[in-house]
């Protein structure tokens, strides 16, 4: 990479909630899309289940509001809620019109999209490309971006801080761009940008299972506190209840839409369990199952359960979930036929950066969206697939809106000094790397993980605290690399994480503490925010 670069939209993260910015904003200015992979590597591109969106003419935008207001606990901001929900229809229309072929289905002699249901939903609403929808999404808007020539991607650089200005007042400088550095050529750069968007995905990394690729760690995240920007509800990080229980398999998710096409959860002797925890049984909000399961787990000493989809045609099992199928049956299951092993595993964030309803952070020319932002949407636990529609919706929003801020406020960046790296040395001792990223990881799973203590939080806060020593020391006296950005980040987001629960003292949604194992008054009905 060159020492600086100029664009008029910088996009941090190259998953959905960035692409549809970039697509969006393209049509204003230059665009520059900074991923720490390759193109296609982003969160979504993980996402089996679906978008959510009212499109049958038997749902109802109310219907999924209520349904997301119910998931939520108490803690969703209706407006946003409906807001975000109004705009479904509209925003699968442009992931149509970007080439996203979305499963269709023959029905009374028409053909029509294939709506699939999941936990917490009252309908039929999810629009999938069988179950590898974010590879199609993925597929379509990087292949869009790939052909607008006011979109420039940087692949392989990982964005390290973000250049604000200074500021008088009190209140947080503008946001300029970022430094960035190019894990190619090993260097750091300026990227100056009249406007800055944090597409970062989710930070699944910080515990040691998760669904999550190896670059969620929390980047976005960890710069914009740093930088002065609110956080929110970071107690709410949201367990996927199925992953496939396997050495070789990583945590590899196993779509609630099976358990929308009839999936049962068992224990080893063919128990079912569910009924015992919700009348909805499996289709109950993800934040229940994961308990139920975590519970009977402990209850009975398992290292897993079983969700069994054998009873269904094989036919249709192989038809709708063929990349589950495939993959499954390369571990040695064939899930045609009888049950898969399943345990929890990290899933989403429904915390976030603090935004309005165009993405707007506190920080002047700083958006957020997807996974990295909070927007209220979520509350105190996602309904599934309202993940890719809220990233949709408020990537395409943040551009919006970000184009109009540049056509009113007209100004140039101040000066900003190239990256310098002192006296740092290059690091010869790897370990001290791995050893914290493990440990971090392990404490996190152990203490902050599905059911958490006063005892348990106020034991990781303390260890943490050490670590962000050590780990902060080691920063500033080595030369920085890609593991070392994401290890500082890393601890950041644990830190994050473990005070927003310490500071909601019940239990509502994703956050359970067996101190305060009720849900709270009137007094607990706000975001937990923190700020440096």
């Amino acid at each position: 990479m060159r020492p600086n670069l100029t664009t008029d939209f910088l996009v941090i993260g190259g998953g959905i909630a960035g692409l549809m910015y970039a697509l969006k904003a393209c049509e204003s200015g230059s665009v520059t899309v900074l991923t720490k992979a390759g193109s296609t590597e982003a969160n979504t591109n993980y996402a089996q289940g679906g978008i959510a969106s009212v499109w049958s003419v038997d749902d109802s935008f109310e219907s999924h509001v209520q349904d997301t207001l119910i998931a939520g606990a108490g803690l969703c901001d209706r407006a946003a809620v409906e807001s975000i929900v109004r705009d479904g229809p509209d925003v699968v229309r442009d992931l149509i019109r970007f080439g996203t072929r979305f499963s269709r289905i023959e029905h009374g002699g028409e053909d029509e999209y294939d709506l699939g249901r999941e936990g917490g939903h009252s309908h039929r609403r999810v629009l999938h490309a069988q179950d590898l929808t974010g590879q199609e999404i993925m597929r379509a808007l990087t292949e869009a971006a790939r052909r607008h020539p006011n979109i420039r991607t940087l692949e392989n650089h990982v964005a390290i801080d973000l250049l604000i200005e200074d500021s008088t007042g009190g209140s947080p400088g503008a946001c300029w761009g970022a430094y960035a550095y190019d894990r190619e050529s090993q260097e750091i750069g300026r990227i100056l940008a009249r406007a800055t968007i944090l597409a970062t995905g989710g930070a699944g990394k910080v515990y040691l299972y998760t669904t999550n690729p190896d670059i969620a760690s929390g980047d976005g995240l960890a710069m914009a506190y740093r930088a002065g920007a609110k956080v929110g509800n970071l107690e709410f990080y949201q367990f996927h209840p199925t992953c496939l229980f396997h050495p070789a398999a990583k945590s590899f998710l196993i779509s609630e839409a099976l358990r929308g096409e009839g999936a049962i959860l068992k224990l080893p002797d063919g128990t079912r369990f569910m009924k015992r925890y919700a009348d909805a049984a499996e289709l109950a909000p993800r934040d229940i199952v994961a308990r139920a399961i975590d519970s009977e787990m402990k209850r009975h000493g398992l290292d897993c359960v079983f969700l069994d989809l054998s009873h269904r045609d094989a036919a249709f099992i192989r038809s709708r979930f063929p990349n589950i199928y495939s993959r499954c049956l390369g571990y040695g299951f064939d899930i045609t036929t009888g049950p898969i092993p399943v345990v929890p595993a990290a899933h989403y964030m429904c915390g976030g950066v603090m935004t309005d309803l165009n993405a707007a952070t506190e920080i002047p020319r700083l958006y957020a969206a997807g996974e990295v932002a909070m927007t209220g949407l979520h509350g105190a636990n996602r309904l599934a697939s309202n993940s890719l529609l809220e990233a949709a919706v408020m990537g395409r929003r943040a551009a919006s809106a970000s184009a109009k801020m540049l056509g009113a406020v007209a100004a140039n960046p101040p000066e900003f000094p190239e990256w310098d790296p002192g006296r740092a040395i290059r690091g010869e001792e790897r370990v001290l790397i791995t050893q914290s990223w493990d440990e971090i990881r392990r404490l996190m799973w152990n203490y902050v993980g599905i059911v958490r203590s006063d005892r348990r939080l106020a034991r990781a806060l303390r260890r943490i605290e050490l670590l962000k020593e050590e780990i902060h020391s080691y920063y500033w006296d080595h030369i920085i690399d890609s593991d070392l950005i994401e290890l500082r980040n890393l601890v950041t987001v644990a830190e994050l994480v473990v005070r927003s629960a310490m500071a909601r003292e019940e239990s509502r949604g994703l956050h359970y503490n067996i101190d305060h194992p009720e849900i709270g008054g009137p007094e607990w009905l706000r975001p937990t925010v923190l700020r440096r």
